[in-house]
């Protein structure tokens, strides 16, 4: 694949909104991803080949010259006190990312206002790659989604608050 290809794909994808396209011949596999957010993950630089992986590191190892700061996380959205005790809170039970429908062109599983059943899925949470549906502990009314679609969230963190019926 050329260049001029690569960018008639990449502009066919925009004009289109795909959000993902994967493109497999004999000769290469070729995946495309577009997605609302990218995080720099720095890497740690190789190890030469000429030193073994266990030996001790320079006293003062150089620093390049411009280095980008990784993105700070958003804040998390914490329920207001006063509601907290009339509430149930649905907490991720894992680090991931959140996400309220099954596929980006999808309904949300669920709105602020909608009515819940117990075991009833509210949202997934991809972990690893694997998507992990989260239900409801208890039947009632969504009155609050403190998370954004997307968004890392940490294990613990409030998701849902359910207030019982």
């Amino acid at each position: 694949m050329n260049a001029k290809e690569l960018k008639s794909i990449l502009q066919a994808l925009q004009d289109h909104e795909v959000s993902e396209l994967t493109l497999e011949t004999p000769d290469y596999k070729l995946t495309i991803k577009r997605g609302p957010e990218v995080q720099y993950v720095p890497t740690p630089a190789p190890i030469p080949q000429n030193q073994p992986a266990f030996q001790a590191a320079p006293a003062a190892p150089p620093v390049p010259a411009v280095e980008a700061a990784p993105p700070s996380p958003p804040p998390r959205a914490e329920p207001p006190k006063e509601e907290a005790g009339r509430y149930v809170e649905v907490k991720a039970p894992i680090v991931g990312t959140f996400y309220r429908a099954p596929s980006p062109d999808a309904e949300p599983y669920v709105k602020e206002g909608d009515t819940v059943k117990k075991g009833q899925v509210l949202c997934i949470i991809e972990a690893m790659k694997l998507m992990n549906e989260i239900e409801s502990e208890v039947s009632g009314v969504v009155r609050k989604i403190l998370v954004q679609n997307a968004e890392p969230v940490e294990y613990g963190q409030v998701l849902f608050l359910i207030e019982p019926v």
